[in-house]
């Protein structure tokens, strides 16, 4: 099949040879320069993307989806999680009490996040058992009268404090004990049962998990202080969260973790459209370089341009010889750069090339990850600027006075 003759020419100029090597030279800069700025936009979306996707998973690995609170209070935690258990899409719930205190053992202190879960439902809203590098879950219940109460720790958090299962760690809580002096904080004997990593950080290097009765018995605390929520659809967290109350009755308040979150993922956006559109203008260079690319072009080819108009060639037919040049370059461009930006990616997410300091970031390296529609938007905003680009260049060409072009010949 033969190909049109606009396109012919337009491949032509492309590659021209001789006088017109400087005109080749430019038109491949442009494709370079459009190969490199979709290179890095594609490359900055995935950064920012992976990050974003890591930071959510370990922080629902590490967190309910939902967090159900009762005003009057929690009386019997095991009627609330059945009741709570019938709410459409919710696959786990459990109960928790939050508090701070103090660990330490021998000279080294750190200060300490616990949490008072159930071990036999905790494991159905967050990745905990998952998680474990050593010790189990069960492990926090004393295996008999002479057995003290385990506590499961942070791996970094045991390794500040030189810690290993069965070791012995002093937690001091706020809470204390009525002497001459005043309340005073009584420290509390518990056997380390495991470590865990989660992931994130700030969890595997503050947090600590105890049973309920340790953490009602730590903390003073005669009740669980809220349920955690596990879903089948993260997203829906949410309208679960706000159907709580009308579901279970008007005692219920609810929160979701994208709403405790938000501040976070909300940053995380307005940075990857910040990155994008700063980075994207190195395509808007690449698309100028092309304008110049197709003006040089024209101003060489007057005379060529004047004879096709004499042959019979319209002004439709030259402007499209310029624009599917400029295409042409934009296509090729686009291309090159999206497959080097989708294989770039996959190298540094791969081989984990990029570290970054964990207590800044929460994580050890960069994560890459390119979504389709990400890809899809970058490849066709590339094409569509350098589309836009031929437009002035191929109109003062189909404009061009053949006789005037011709009468210095």
């Amino acid at each position: 099949m033969d190909l049109p003759f606009e396109l012919h020419i337009a491949l032509r100029y492309l590659v021209a040879k001789r006088k017109q090597a400087f005109i080749s030279v430019i038109s491949l800069i442009s494709t370079l320069g459009v190969t490199v700025g979709v290179m890095a936009v594609i490359i900055a979306l995935a950064l920012m993307t992976g990050l974003q996707q890591e930071l959510r998973d370990r922080i629902l690995g590490s967190n309910a989806h939902v967090y159900v609170f009762k005003q009057s209070g929690i009386t019997d935690y095991r009627a609330e999680v059945e009741k709570l258990q019938q709410i459409p899409h919710v696959v786990g719930a459990a109960p928790a009490i939050h508090g701070m205190g103090l660990a330490s053992v021998a000279t080294r202190s750190s200060a300490i996040q616990i949490k008072g879960i159930d071990p036999a439902l905790e494991p159905h809203v967050t990745d905990l058992n998952r998680s474990l590098t050593s010790g189990t879950v069960a492990g926090l219940i004393p295996a008999g009268p002479d057995d003290r109460d385990g506590i499961l720790l942070g791996k970094d958090l045991a390794a500040d404090l030189g810690l290993g299962v069965g070791d012995s760690v002093s937690i001091l809580t706020p809470e204390g004990t009525l002497s001459p002096m005043g309340m005073l904080p009584v420290p509390h004997r518990l056997r380390v049962a495991g470590t865990f990593r989660l992931g994130l950080y700030e969890f595997d290097s503050t947090y600590g998990f105890v049973s309920l009765p340790t953490a009602k018995r730590l903390f003073g605390r005669d009740t669980p202080e809220y349920i955690q929520l596990r879903l089948d659809d993260i997203f829906l967290a949410p309208q679960i969260a706000r159907d709580v109350p009308r579901l279970v009755g008007s005692d219920y308040l609810a929160d979701d973790w994208s709403n405790m979150n938000k501040s976070l993922f909300s940053a995380l956006s307005l940075e990857k459209i910040a990155v994008s559109l700063a980075i994207g203008l190195i395509v808007m260079v690449a698309a100028l370089n092309i304008v110049a690319s197709l003006i040089l072009l024209v101003m060489e080819k007057n005379r060529d341009i004047a004879i096709l108009k004499t042959m019979g060639a319209t002004a439709k037919s030259v402007t499209a010889i310029f624009v599917m040049q400029g295409v042409i370059i934009g296509v090729i461009g686009t291309l090159a750069g999206a497959v080097a930006g989708v294989g770039l990616s996959g190298i540094l997410d791969r081989y984990q090339l990029i570290r970054v300091p964990v207590d800044v970031y929460q994580v050890t390296h960069l994560p890459f990850t390119v979504l389709a529609r990400d890809f899809a938007f970058v490849v066709t905003s590339a094409i569509l600027i350098c589309l836009v680009a031929t437009i002035y260049p191929s109109r003062q060409a189909a404009r061009l006075d053949p006789a005037q072009a011709l009468r210095y010949e």
